[in-house]
């Protein structure tokens, strides 16, 4: 998709004006920001998508399976230091895609991996698009694990049955295979992704109508629970089990920060986005960010706070499984399993843009867009993706190696070292507060890889399982 862009850039680079003052003419042209009477595009490509529909994209690619889990980490930290914890995580996430939009309006590159290749040559490009690789194949996974999970159950209920028959359709393995092919598939196939905000529109609303569910089910859910069938009660019930609590410490918070973090990437979506915005500047797509991640803040503290005053210290690590023990056949969640399946579904192809995009640069360098490449990688890339939810049985701790170590990658380290190395010196030398910044929030996303890692180790070591929420 944005390598034909490229390519047909770097012809007209060839064509222009000889460099002047040591600036190239493209970087000129892109860094005309300020000029009010000139209008800031990428050079030789004009964006067509809006900013509500850029915001829709970018919305879509943060929000994921993620939200599900984060009653259960509220769970383990309690109302208040989950709401620290959120807010940081999503402060220094607006903090990291200024970095990027910094560094990238400095040499108008429109591509994470350019980036890296920018700041430390063909290795840096390997590193950023290996990290991106790898961190949304854990993210498809997750939508598909989803879909292999919740559409039985859902294929049960309209059934008026609370336990599953055996028959083909109820096998998951089955389903995530018939709605990759009719459903995510032909939207990956196409070639733009603006195209696909009517789709991050409309699966964002169902996210919507989630958490309307959610703050419905807490004032009709009685606690402690009435369980449904024969899921095990215990007969005697804590003193504070139906009690909030507003800071927790225990041996599951360490997997909190995680989550959270692992919840708000979207970094390798926001330069695409940026080169398909309309009158694309570093103000208006800033504004995008921010605008989508405290939309995103909203409805995971919203989400994760009523989820959470439902069930109290019965909430389990999927909040839809736990509705599941006080009525399987119930007519609104099982509304909400559908919406949530829809929404995991139009996501799916909004995640795979960057992967390709990675993988055309790494693979194809300075080649022209060609619809052989780009149909068979998506096609490549879906079959694995499928292949792995489907002998995975558990994929949990592989998401929380993946949020311990690709999200801070994509947050905290490379926007971080990628600003250090890409601002010229003769405007900001090494000892400026803005580079001396940007190197504490990199260092910063090391000490939470180091710290979340050895905690993970330190918890397969002991051999107690955990219950990670994806992204």
């Amino acid at each position: 998709m944005e390598l034909q862009k490229l390519s047909n850039g770097n012809h007209h680079c060839d064509d222009a004006a000889p460099v002047e003052g040591g600036i190239a003419p493209e970087e000129k042209r892109f860094l005309q920001q300020s000029d009010g009477s000139k209008r800031p595009q990428f050079t030789d490509f004009e964006g067509k998508t809006s900013i509500g529909m850029s915001v829709f994209n970018l919305s879509n690619a943060i929000m994921g399976s993620g939200i599900l889990g984060l009653s259960y980490a509220m769970s383990n930290t309690g109302i208040v230091l989950f709401l620290i914890l959120l807010t940081c995580i999503a402060c220094l996430s607006c903090y990291s895609v200024h970095l990027l939009l910094r560094s990238a309006g400095v040499v108008g590159i429109r591509a994470y991996e350019q980036l890296g290749m920018r700041a430390f040559g063909h290795p840096g490009k390997i590193i950023a698009a290996v990290v991106i690789t790898l961190h949304n194949i854990g993210g498809m996974s997750s939508y598909l694990f989803i879909v292999k999970s919740e559409l039985p159950l859902v294929i049960q209920a309209f059934r008026g049955q609370t336990s599953s028959s055996g028959e083909w359709f109820m096998n998951g393995n089955y389903l995530i295979i018939i709605v990759t092919l009719c459903i995510i598939l032909p939207l990956a196939l196409m070639k733009h992704l603006g195209y696909l905000g009517y789709t991050s529109g409309f699966s964002l609303s169902c996210m919507v109508f989630f958490l309307s569910a959610v703050i419905y089910k807490k004032f009709n859910i009685a606690c402690p629970l009435e369980v449904f069938g024969n899921y095990s009660v215990t007969t005697a019930v804590s003193e504070d089990a139906c009690s909030a609590k507003f800071f927790t410490i225990n041996q599951e918070t360490a997997y909190t920060i995680p989550i959270l973090a692992f919840a708000f990437v979207c970094h390798p979506e926001v330069l695409p986005i940026y080169t398909e915005l309309s009158n694309p500047t570093k103000r208006r797509m800033q504004s995008i960010g921010n605008i989508s991640i405290l939309g995103m803040f909203v409805m995971y503290f919203f989400t994760a706070t009523f989820g959470y005053l439902t069930f109290y210290e019965n909430t389990e690590a999927e909040l839809l499984h736990t509705y599941s023990k006080v009525d399987p056949l119930d007519t609104l969640i099982l509304c909400v399993r559908v919406a949530v399946l829809v929404a995991v579904a139009l996501t799916v192809p909004v995640v795979l843009f960057p992967i390709r995009r990675a993988l055309l640069q790494l693979l194809f360098p300075g080649r022209p867009f060609h619809w052989l490449r780009h149909i068979a990688i998506a096609m490549i890339l879906l079959f694995v993706v499928n292949l792995l939810v489907i002998l995975v049985p558990n994929i949990r701790d592989i998401f929380g190696i993946t949020g311990a170590t690709t999200a801070p990658s994509l947050i905290f380290i490379l926007p971080g070292l990628f600003y250090i190395r890409i601002i010229p010196i003769d405007q900001e030398p090494l000892n400026s507060r803005p580079k001396i910044q940007a190197a504490c929030f990199a260092a910063l996303g090391f000490i939470f890889m180091i710290m979340s890692v050895t905690f993970i180790g330190l918890d397969w070591m002991s051999g107690e399982k955990r219950n990670v929420g994806g992204h």
